[in-house]
């Protein structure tokens, strides 16, 4: 049986624990490497180093460090958890791939700029480092019933994908990468889309808009709508919209699931067990990218995949910035909304 020596950047404290200043994210990651017989933690680095030494000492880590650097550099690892602030992402995840780790798994969202998101996928394509971002969502049962009752053809042809959240960037990030799992990683034609910069505010040091509006097109037809910020509600999280009837997933005060299919009277609930917010997707996620390192095959949260995402927000933002449409492939570098917040 092989053993994968595992590394964590960014340890933090678990979530809402005393000098907490995020969700613990490492905390979560490690319910996978604690699942698998494979993974043994090696080291583990936190410029806190009391952060660092509390999470070797929680998990039985060999060794634990202030600088990620010189961890890469003395560990040799094969698999590396980054769980940092987003303007971080991209440094941590270049300098693991240069240093021959062979798995990355990355918090979302990828980057604060496009064109360090790009870097990420480039640099991991070329050394030949698997890349994972924790959309962890793709595995939770509701996500995954939905989908199951779309491909079942119970609410006919895909018309129409549609989100709200508070945010394109910081939970944005999700629902879209949702929203290519329903339609099948179908890639995105183009974007139009509105954000309005009053009430912005950071989420782990990125700025969000106040108010968001993107519709988009994928090539076999479908469109697609995510509304965000102040009043985003459309009275479900994520609506599938087909020629014979509509799937919900996490109904305003109602159930997690439900259908109304053609000739049915009214609304049907689906009962589906671990709610919208579950942690098991944590834990499946890390275990899915370590199944993916020893067969050879692409992992259900590649970075290619979560790429797609990530690109719908930046063409919102350049869309907003250009005030027209935006044609895919993206080709930008920095992030529109920053530079707009700094023309304000």
């Amino acid at each position: 049986m092989s053993e994968y020596r595992v590394g964590i950047i960014g340890c933090g404290r678990p979530h809402k624990t005393e000098g907490s200043t995020g969700y613990g994210q490492a905390h979560r990651h490690m319910l996978g490497y604690q699942a698998s017989p494979e993974a043994r933690l090696v080291a583990v680095a936190d410029i806190v180093e009391e952060n660092a030494r509390a999470f070797q000492e929680q998990y039985g880590a060999e060794k634990s460090y202030t600088d990620y650097r010189e961890m890469l550099e003395k560990e040799r690892l094969d698999v590396v958890s980054i769980c940092t602030w987003p303007h971080l992402h991209a440094p941590m995840v270049c300098d693991a791939a240069e240093a021959g780790v062979r798995a990355i798994f990355c918090e979302k969202p990828m980057a604060t700029t496009f064109g360090d998101a790009k870097r990420m996928v480039t640099t991991c394509e070329k050394t030949g480092a698997l890349l994972a971002f924790c959309h962890q969502r793709r595995f939770n049962p509701v996500f995954r019933k939905a989908k199951e009752i779309l491909k079942s053809g119970a609410i006919g042809e895909l018309r129409r994908l549609e989100a709200s959240c508070s945010n394109l960037f910081d939970w944005g990030t999700h629902w879209f990468d949702m929203l290519f799992y329903y339609n099948d990683e179908t890639p995105v034609e183009w974007v139009i889309g509105q954000i309005d910069i009053r009430d912005t505010r950071p989420v782990f040091g990125a700025p969000c808009e106040g108010q968001g509006l993107s519709h988009f097109k994928y090539r076999n037809g479908v469109r697609g709508l995510m509304i965000t910020g102040y009043e985003a509600d459309l009275g479900a999280s994520n609506r599938l919209i087909g020629t014979d009837g509509v799937i919900e997933v996490g109904v305003a005060g109602g159930p997690d699931l439900r259908v109304w299919t053609k000739g049915s009277a009214g609304w049907e609930t689906v009962p589906v067990e671990g709610g919208l917010h579950g942690s098991d997707g944590f834990r499946l996620g890390v275990l899915d990218l370590l199944d993916a390192l020893k067969t050879g095959r692409e992992p259900e949260l590649s970075g290619r995949r979560a790429f797609q995402a990530t690109e719908l927000i930046f063409a919102t933002y350049e869309s907003s910035r250009r005030r027209g449409r935006v044609d895919l492939p993206l080709e930008i570098e920095d992030s529109p909304l920053q530079e707009m917040l700094d023309q304000a």
